[in-house]
């Protein structure tokens, strides 16, 4: 059997992060297996699908890394195939009209409650002859599902999950004004497009009960369901927008890259031993569905940070450097390009210290700043006439080093110490001071070669000038 997976998302908003790995798990056993992984935008829901929420699920899928095989299938295109199908389990009476008003069934349920009894269609209409149908009621067409026995489901991630048939009603198949259900869709569209394995959410665990009777009432082979636990917040409960950021967009505009973020939602509820860092190529090698748990992933976005800074260092700096770039043209900030060079100098250093491209852009003002750079309150307080003659020290100490290098640098601080008989903390603090405006900065004296000497005299005349 020739593998076949799909990611079938709804149009209906962002695409969630939830569903973001829903999409590698399904990329993953196709790439795995050899087989093949499309995709289906289920946009039946035309009062709540849009071209934009399309639109962003295809950009970020693409930026997610994934490609699927063929174009994208859209389920709405294929209603007619769809009422097909219902109309010919009608014909083969494995489907039934009902005629019931909008007013009975809001009756039927509203007694059902009172009389605190399960809230279900109770069949009227499954074995009334249409001739009883009440003038200009447009019927729909429900499955008449069995009554008795059980339906059974081998989740190869829940195992065998069961349900009585007498909790399940005859669910609408197709609608009075001839569109088709989700359910009905759902399952045509899968038969059709020949999907061997249904990974998904354990959200859609109950559903499958009721897709499995259309199977059977249509005789098509029932595919391999996989109900994947949710991801849940730090605190144990179901991600919500209390939680934060929910789409996969969010996570991209915070400065994830797309291979940790692969490889943290890879780790989020399916595991391979204890490794934690795990390429593509290694994920599409090991990963299977026995690797699934059972039970709900918790985020925890300081584990995500720690996988991104590790992708970051294994990145290469100029495309890091890009990023950055991108990031700071997003806050309005458009760097010169002596400005780029320090900072894609600078771009090892600073990948060192951060876990993501937005903590990289926002902490490199010292490279971006029109001079004189701001002092932040720590190094204000050292721009003082109490260490005017130290800072006249020390950019005399930069002036006759020729050329500035990054030891030559170092040395000559420390040898400026000496002479002044200070510890080396009360000197390059300031020298860190005048050229950053801040205490959060990589080695002052690879900045400082990095900069470049002219540009050091310069911001250090700049600290002179304060201090008057």
């Amino acid at each position: 059997m020739s593998v076949v997976t799909r990611f079938a998302p709804s149009p209906t908003g962002f695409l969630h992060i939830g569903g973001a790995r829903t999409a590698l798990f399904n990329w993953l056993f196709a790439k795995h297996h050899g087989g093949k992984c499309v995709l289906r935008i289920e946009d039946t829901d035309r009062d709540r699908s849009t071209d934009s929420a399309i639109q962003a699920i295809l950009d970020g899928l693409d930026w997610f890394g994934l490609d699927f095989d063929g174009e994208p299938v859209f389920q709405y295109a294929r209603r007619e195939r769809h009422a097909e199908v219902a109309n010919q389990m009608l014909a083969e009476g494995k489907a039934y009209y009902c005629y019931a008003t909008a007013e009975e069934l809001d009756a039927m349920r509203e007694a059902q409650r009172a009389a605190g009894e399960q809230v279900r269609y109770d069949g009227r209409w499954r074995d009334r002859d249409p001739s009883e149908a009440p003038a200009g009621q447009k019927p729909v067409i429900r499955l008449k599902a069995p009554q008795v026995g059980e339906t059974v489901i081998n989740d190869a991630v829940q195992g065998t999950v069961t349900i009585a048939n007498s909790q399940m009603d005859d669910m609408v198949l197709l609608r009075s004004d001839g569109t088709p259900t989700y359910m009905l869709s759902v399952v045509v569209d899968d038969h059709d497009m020949a999907i061997t394995h249904v990974i998904r959410g354990d959200d859609h665990l109950t559903n499958a009960f009721r897709q499995k009777q259309i199977y059977d009432a249509m005789g098509w082979d029932v595919p391999v369901f996989a109900h994947i636990p949710l991801i849940h917040g730090p605190d144990g409960k179901k991600l919500s927008k209390r939680h934060g950021a929910l789409g996969l967009q969010d996570y991209r505009g915070m400065g994830f890259l797309p291979e940790a973020m692969r490889n943290y939602l890879l780790r989020l509820g399916w595991a391979h031993g204890d490794d934690e860092i795990i390429t593509t190529e290694q994920a599409i090698e090991w990963f299977d569905l026995d690797g699934v748990g059972r039970g709900p992933a918790r985020l925890d976005l300081a584990k995500m940070e720690s996988v991104n800074s590790h992708y970051m260092t294994q990145s290469d700096s100029t495309r890091i450097s890009d990023l950055v770039i991108a990031r700071l043209a997003e806050l309005g900030t458009t760097p010169s390009e002596t400005q780029k060079t320090w900072f894609a100098a600078a771009m090892p250093l600073l990948i060192e210290r951060h876990s993501t491209i937005n903590e990289i852009a926002d902490n490199i003002g010292y490279f971006t700043a029109t001079r004189p750079i701001p002092l932040d309150e720590k190094t204000g307080n050292m721009v003082t006439a109490d260490n005017a003659d130290l800072f006249a020290a020390i950019r005399q100490t930069v002036s006759d080093l020729d050329p500035l290098t990054e030891d030559g640098l170092s040395e000559a601080i420390k040898a400026l110490a000496a002479e002044k008989e200070l510890k080396m903390g009360k000197v390059a603090p300031l020298l860190r001071a005048s050229l950053c405006g801040t205490m959060q900065a990589p080695s002052i004296f690879a900045l400082a070669a990095i900069l470049g000497k002219d540009e050091c005299l310069a911001r250090i005349d700049d600290a002179l000038a304060r201090i008057g």
